[in-house]
């Protein structure tokens, strides 16, 4: 699902169409009010109708499985691998951990992505980059990461990078990030490294190129 070309394309007079089935729709799950999700994101009401639209059409149940994720994100990224980073922004969509990314999960997820504050977007990357959602990021957790990003970029890339160039990556921002020097990184060391040095944000921005 090329979540940015369903959120570009015209609304072709589908408005009161797609508010009939927010309300008459018997799927699994029944989204909520587009009046209450627009006052919890930065979207518009027609905005939602249009996001809406391409959700249902490609999960008419309500509700996105992790399988299902990978498979579309695959789609946009042939080139490379990038079933474990589908995994990793899966469950960082999936909020409540229950398995399963609703429409509500992934517009309040887009909202930060596309709209948020250099703050908010930095709270979600941590969050992503926090794979056992811990309340820290390990060494491991970010190269983890790095290399799920690498493997689903392939070839791609240029100058072709070397096959330790993820860990020499880390390496270098987790020794920049760790104050302390305690083998992990708080919410704030991460905020705070991001915000100070511009290489890291720049780095750490590849993962809004990847949504």
């Amino acid at each position: 699902m090329n979540f940015r070309i369903v959120f570009s394309n015209s609304v072709k007079n589908n408005h009161d169409s797609v508010e009939d089935e927010l309300e008459m729709a018997t799927v699994r799950h029944r989204p909520e009010a587009l009046e209450l999700l627009e006052a919890q994101s930065k979207f518009t009401k027609k905005e939602l109708q249009i996001l809406y639209r391409g959700f249902k059409n490609e999960c008419p149940s309500g509700v996105v499985n992790e399988e299902t994720f990978k498979e579309i994100y695959s789609q946009f990224f042939p080139q490379g691998d990038s079933t474990t980073y589908a995994h990793f922004l899966f469950n960082a969509f999936d909020t409540d951990h229950n398995g399963a990314v609703s429409f509500e999960d992934f517009i309040k997820g887009l909202s930060i992505l596309l709209r948020g504050t250099v703050q908010e977007k930095l709270n979600w990357a941590f969050n992503l980059y926090d794979i056992n959602k811990d309340g820290y990021i390990t060494k491991e957790e970010m190269l983890d990461i790095m290399k799920a990003i690498y493997d689903m970029m392939g070839k791609c890339t240029y100058p072709v990078l070397k096959e330790d160039a993820p860990r020499q990556h880390v390496e270098t921002f987790f020794q920049k990030m760790d104050k302390n020097k305690d083998g992990v990184v708080t919410i704030d060391e991460f905020i705070e490294s991001c915000q100070k040095d511009e290489n890291i944000m720049r780095s750490m921005q590849l993962f809004e190129n990847v949504i």
